[in-house]
């Protein structure tokens, strides 16, 4: 019964890691729409600004004493700063130069990306049912983006990188957690201001720095508060990705992200009044049906695992 509670209290937690991260990054994907929309504030600088941010909200929860830090060696977590840093400018290089379809079928190949590496790198297994739950996610993805997919060289190669550099950075968010034996506040907290400064050497070669439309420029009162808004939100949404990578997996972060941009383009039809197609509609409910698969042969496999553990003499 001991047992039975403990995976129910674990369960719960999980549920609620998960409710807090779909929330607060729709939140985010919305508001960080109408900023873009209403002030112009360039993309890679508001990452920074939420990673200093982020890191500024650590230091006063450990001030707090919300969690204890943890000395950590900078070469520990400097390919982890450097694969964040990377992912971000490829991932907006791959947006730039290619269109919303190609950029999204891009992404979907970030879940099979991770689950080569950590075959190949990890020696972690996946069942075959598991691997096939991938077929109707793809097809999802290519149903809502079809349309709009085009290829060219250039664009080809940033998003072959984006979901190289993201789906390492996402596994290793994971390992590092077990291998140095900290919590997510305690890797974010090293990992946040060494991405920023990491951050605010790339910005200057891709955006204005200085003047109008520059992260230094003149903004109005309302545009800062706008900005700042989002960096409290990406603090909780940095916070939840790297507890749920820690309690879950790589894998099942990457199939609940599918889940959000299901929920993103069905929010974006019903609050925004956005044009949902037929085939985007079936893409969206491929996908869900992808998703729902994946989590009842996790879960199925789960409870087998738990099953041996406890008939073992």
């Amino acid at each position: 019964m001991a047992s039975l509670a403990g995976r129910m209290r674990g369960n719960g937690r999980i549920a609620a890691g998960l409710l807090l991260n779909l929330l607060v990054s729709i939140s985010i994907v919305f508001l960080n729409k109408w900023i873009y929309v209403h002030h112009g504030f360039p993309n890679m600088s508001m990452t920074l600004v939420h990673f200093v941010i982020t890191w500024l909200g650590l230091y006063i929860c450990q001030k707090l004493d919300i969690f204890a830090p943890k000395s950590l060696p900078p070469s520990k977590i400097f390919l982890l700063a450097l694969s964040f840093c990377g992912f971000v400018v490829f991932t907006n290089l791959s947006l730039q130069n290619n269109t919303i379809g190609t950029y999204q079928l891009a992404k979907a190949m970030t879940t099979p990306v991770i689950i080569v590496i950590q075959t190949v790198c990890y020696k972690k297994t996946f069942s075959t049912r598991v691997k096939l739950t991938l077929i109707p996610i793809t097809l999802g993805v290519i149903l809502n983006s079809y349309y709009d997919v085009k290829f060219n060289f250039l664009g080809m190669v940033y998003a072959a990188l984006g979901v190289l550099v993201t789906s390492l950075y996402q596994v290793w968010v994971g390992a590092k957690q077990h291998e140095l034996q900290v919590n997510s506040m305690q890797l974010l907290y090293y990992q946040a201001p060494m991405s920023s400064a990491m951050l605010l050497v790339t910005v200057p070669f891709f955006e204005p720095v200085f003047g109008e439309g520059g992260i230094f420029g003149p903004w109005s009162i309302s545009a800062l508060l706008m900005v700042l808004l989002s960096g409290v939100i990406a603090f909780m949404v940095n916070l939840s990705i790297y507890w749920i990578i820690g309690n879950t997996s790589p894998v099942t972060y990457n199939m609940f992200g599918h889940l959000k941009f299901c929920i993103t383009l069905f929010g974006g039809y019903v609050l925004l009044k956005d044009p949902l197609s037929i085939n985007q509609g079936l893409g969206i409910l491929c996908t869900l049906f992808g998703i729902l698969a994946y989590t009842h042969f996790k879960l199925s496999e789960q409870e087998g695992s738990k099953s041996k553990l406890v008939q073992r003499p």
